[in-house]
Formats: C-alpha cells, structure tokens, sequence
C-alpha cells in the first residue's frame, strides 16, 4: 500500500525532469503472491533437471574418455590355428616380434584355457571347443608417451607371422567418440529446452504482476516515471525469485551428487559397484561439475530477471 506522500506524488502534476523518484513503503511487485511463489517452484525443478543433465553429460563424457584411454593404449593380436600349424609357435613368434618394436611395453599371450574362457560369457561354460578353431590372442600395451607406429607393426606381422592379425580398436573409440559427441549434444539440447520454458515461465509470471498493478504501473507512467525505473522494479524481484528458486534446485542437485558419490565409493569392491564404476566412473562430478551447477544458479537468475525486463519494457512500450 502506497503512503499519503507517495499518492500526492502521483496526483500531482508530470514531475519535472530529474526530480525524485517516486518512493514506496511496500514493493511495487508483491513479494510472496501466489504466482511468485509458482514462478520459484518452476524455476527450482528447471534448474534441479538442468544440473542433473549437465552431471550426467560430465559422468559420460569422463567415463568415455577414461575407456577411449584404456583401448587406445593396448592392441590385440589375434593368431587363427590352421592345418599344419604349429599354434603355440606361432603365437611366440608373434610376441617377439611386438616386443622388439619400439614403443611397445608389456605383451602377454593368452594361452589356449584363457582364450577359451574369455568366450564362456557368450557361449556358457562346460562346452568342449578342443575342436574348433578358438583364436589365440596377444595383448600388446603401449608404453606411456609412446606412439608406435602400429600400421608398421601390422605389416611386419603379415610379413614375418602368417595368421597373425593386428587389431588397434580403431571402430570402438570411433563408437566411443560417437557416443560422447551425442551425449554431450544431448544435455545442450535439453539445456536450450529447460531455459526456453524458463524463458516463458517468467513471461507469463511478469505479465501477471503487471495486471494485477496495472493501475499504479499506468499513473506512475503517466506521471511520468521512466521505463527503466518501473523495469528495474520487476527486475529485481524476478532476480530474487530466480537466486531463490536456482538455488533451491541447484542445491538439491549438489547433495544428490554429493551423495551419489558416498554411495558409490560404499559400494566399491562389490560386483555391482565395480559394475557402475566401469560404466559411469566414481559417480564424482568433481570441482568443475560443482562450479558448472552454481554458474547455471546464476545463470537461471539472470535470464529471469533480463526476461522481465525486455517484457516490462515491451509492455510499457506498448502503452506509449
């Protein structure tokens, strides 16, 4: 409610130019209406799935780059058993040749149990393959900061070692890559979704303050207050309504990371948590997901308050 000075003020004549700013004992934008308090609930869901989405690119992102760095730095080398030849033979041949090759570190050859085994998850354990023709494989490591040159490596195997194949992973960090690109993509996409709804959310928020002081903002215009003085009102109220709600959202997103976290570090050792941990990593969105959450706070803030204006400023537009 506005005090008898203030409606002097406005039942006075236009005031002359630089004179004193019409002043209020009560906000021009109500603080706790309905509609404010919607506007926060709105703003605190949109920031809550904005963070969760910004966490789950990062977890992906640094899981994908952890496996490309894995797979990028070990080669296999596949030996095929034939008629007439010496498997075993082979297959040491095969080592000491990568071994030679500058650049490479550890080489170990499986031998024929374990490359049985490593094909029980797809064909079950207790089958006889004595008589199938199970591929030997050699698992050739990088050195670190090394660089062999691998398509050297492959010619001298077909050269020296007839059956052996080199393969360098090359399709899977391509997928790997792939994967990442598209889920980075994703989050922006679904970032771009959040703040446009957050975008109409305040428009619509703002226009309803407008109505409901439709006539205190028309004397004040009329009167001769400036649209940026009117604007700045509304602005500062959908700002606090933007830190309020972006931090209730984004605080709720901190502690379910924060948590997941806890909860995965508990469960390291056990299957399933060794399980999550090869696919997410720890479940850590470290210091710079942190910092990613409360720069989307601020950002959330910011577009709610520069949207009321620009709505304001059109509004007031409008009226002239």
């Amino acid at each position: 409610m506005m005090t008898d000075s203030t409606r002097s003020d406005l039942t006075a004549p236009s005031r002359m130019p630089g004179g004193p700013l019409p002043r209020f004992d009560t906000p021009l934008v109500p603080r706790n209406s309905i509609s404010g308090r919607a506007l926060v609930a709105v703003v605190s869901i949109m920031t809550f799935l904005a963070s969760l989405t910004t966490g789950a690119v990062i977890l992906v992102s640094g899981a994908a780059s952890e496996w490309q760095s894995d797979v990028a730095r070990e080669v296999t080398i596949q030996v095929i058993p034939a008629p007439g030849r010496d498997i075993d033979a082979t297959v040491d041949k095969a080592a000491a040749v990568a071994r030679a090759f500058p650049g490479i570190g550890d080489v170990r050859a499986y031998s024929k149990e374990e490359s049985i085994k490593l094909l029980e998850p797809w064909l079950g354990s207790g089958l006889s393959l004595d008589e199938l023709p199970v591929p030997r494989l050699i698992v050739v490591k990088i050195s670190p900061g090394a660089a062999p040159d691998i398509p050297q490596v492959r010619r001298m195997l077909a050269e020296q070692v007839p059956g052996a194949t080199l393969d360098d992973h090359r399709g899977w960090i391509d997928r790997m890559r792939a994967m990442a690109g598209t889920a980075v993509a994703a989050g922006v996409g679904i970032l771009i979704l959040m703040v446009a709804a957050t975008v109409l959310s305040v428009t619509f928020a703002t226009r309803g303050a407008m109505a409901t002081n439709k006539t205190v903002i028309e004397v004040l215009h009329f009167v001769g207050a400036n649209n940026g003085f009117i604007a700045g009102h509304f602005q500062r109220h959908f700002l606090m309504l933007g830190l309020q709600g972006g931090g209730i959202g984004g605080g709720a997103a901190i502690v379910l990371f924060a948590l997941a976290g806890l909860i995965s570090r508990w469960f390291t050792g056990t299957a399933g948590g060794d399980q999550a941990a090869a696919l997410f990593g720890s479940f850590s969105i470290g210091i710079a997901g942190y910092v990613a959450v409360l720069g989307q706070v601020v950002l959330i803030a910011a577009v709610t308050a520069m949207t009321s204006r620009q709505t304001v400023n059109r509004t007031l537009e409008a009226i002239d």
